[in-house]
C-alpha cells in the first residue's frame, strides 16, 4: 500500500473514532463534503466541531449535557453571540490562522445544513473573521543554499551526539535538502516517496500531491547525480519500499524530516526559523527569477490557483524592481 493510501486509511480510521462523540447529524455533514474533501480535512473538522460543542455546553447557557445528546433542532437555538464567545475562547490558546481554519469549519458546516433546510437560518455570515496578519516570507537566500546540503553532507557543525549516527544520514539527508531545494516538492510528498518512484535514468520521479492526483516531475542533473549516489548499493525489497527510511529501516515520518531541516538550517542562518515549507519557498523563488514565468513556478508546485504562487514564492526584491523601473520610457 502506498504511503499516500496508508495516510488516508489512517485518518479515517481516527475520524470515525472522532464522530463516535459528536452529535449523530454530524454523520450527515461528513458525508455531504466527502467528495469534496481530503480524510485530513474531514479529520480537523471532526475536532473543531468537539472543541465548539464542548464550548458550548461547558462554557455558554447551552442545556445540554453531552454533545451527543444534541440534536439538529438545537443548531436553531446557537446564535451569532455564541459564535463570537468561541471566537474569544479560541483566542486564548489559537493564533490567527488556527482560529480562522476553526471558524471556517463552523462556516461549512452551518452552510451545509441550511442548503438542505435542515436549519431555519445560517447565522455565519453574520459573524466577522479574525484579521490575518501575513509574517515576512522567509526563505534561504544566496550561499545559504549551498550551505545547507554541504552541512548535510559534511556533518561539520555536528555536536558528537550528532556525529555518531552522521555516517549512517548524512548522505541522507544531504538528499532530502537537495530534493527540496530543487523540486520544491512539499514535506508529505518527500516522504510519500517510493523507490519505485524514481527514474535515475530519464531524470523524473512521481509524487502524490494533497488530493491524491499523481504528477510526474523531473530532476535536475543535481539532484541526479546526488540521488544517484545515495542508491548505490541500495537494495529495495520492492518498488513500493519507502525512498527515505530511519537508520531502523521504516520510512521517515513528516516530524522526522521537519526536525532535521530545523537542524542543519540552524547551521547556516540560525536566525531564519527555516522548515520545509520555507524551503519550498526557496525553491519557488528561485525558479521565478530563473524563468519569470509565474505559471510554470505554479505548475510544478502543485498550485491550483496562481495567486497562491505570486503570495508566497514569487517574492520581488530589489534587483527585479530597480530592472523594472527601467523598462518604460517616454523617449525610445
Amino acid at each position: 500500500m502506498k504511503y499516500s493510501e496508508e495516510r488516508n486509511k489512517k485518518n479515517l480510521e481516527l475520524l470515525e473514532l472522532s464522530k463516535a462523540v459528536l452529535p449523530p447529524f454530524c454523520n450527515r455533514f461528513f458525508l455531504g463534503i466527502a467528495q469534496t474533501t481530503s480524510p485530513l480535512t474531514r479529520l480537523n473538522y471532526a475536532y473543531d466541531l468537539n472543541i465548539f460543542f464542548s464550548f458550548l455546553i461547558s462554557e455558554t447557557d447551552f442545556n445540554k449535557k453531552v454533545a451527543s445528546e444534541i440534536e439538529i433542532s438545537d443548531l436553531n437555538s446557537i446564535t451569532v453571540f455564541h459564535v463570537e464567545l468561541f471566537a474569544d475562547f479560541l483566542s486564548k490558546s489559537n493564533k490567527s490562522h488556527g482560529k480562522m481554519r476553526k471558524l471556517a469549519c463552523l462556516r461549512s458546516f452551518f452552510a451545509y445544513f441550511f442548503k438542505n433546510n435542515e436549519i431555519n437560518a445560517n447565522i455565519m455570515p453574520n459573524v466577522d473573521l479574525p484579521k490575518i496578519h501575513e509574517k515576512p516570507i522567509l526563505r534561504l537566500e544566496g550561499t545559504e543554499i549551498q550551505e545547507i546540503v554541504t552541512a548535510a553532507a559534511g556533518g561539520a557543525k555536528l555536536t558528537m551526539g550528532q556525529k555518531k549516527f552522521h555516517g549512517k544520514t548524512g548522505l541522507r539527508d544531504a538528499t532530502i535538502l537537495a530534493f527540496f531545494l530543487t523540486t520544491g516538492v512539499r514535506v508529505s510528498e518527500l516522504v510519500g516517496l517510493n523507490c519505485g518512484d524514481i527514474d535515475l535514468e530519464r531524470g523524473t520521479f512521481i509524487i502524490t500531491r494533497k488530493g491524491g492526483s499523481q504528477s510526474l516531475l523531473y530532476m535536475s542533473q543535481e539532484l541526479r547525480e546526488i540521488l544517484n549516489d545515495f542508491l548505490y548499493g541500495f537494495e529495495a525489497s520492492s518498488a513500493d519500499s519507502p525512498l527515505f527510511t530511519s537508520i531502523q529501516g521504516e520510512r521517515l515520518g513528516v516530524r522526522a524530516v521537519q526536525n532535521l531541516v530545523k537542524k542543519y538550517a540552524a547551521q547556516v542562518s540560525p536566525l531564519k526559523n527555516i522548515s520545509p515549507h520555507k524551503l519550498r519557498s526557496t525553491y519557488g523563488t528561485s525558479l521565478y527569477k530563473a524563468t519569470g514565468d509565474i505559471y510554470v513556478v505554479a505548475d510544478v508546485l502543485g498550485h491550483r490557483n496562481v495567486n497562491t504562487t505570486k503570495k508566497h514564492y514569487a517574492a520581488m526584491d530589489e534587483a527585479t524592481r530597480q530592472a523594472a523601473s527601467q523598462k518604460v520610457k517616454i523617449f525610445n
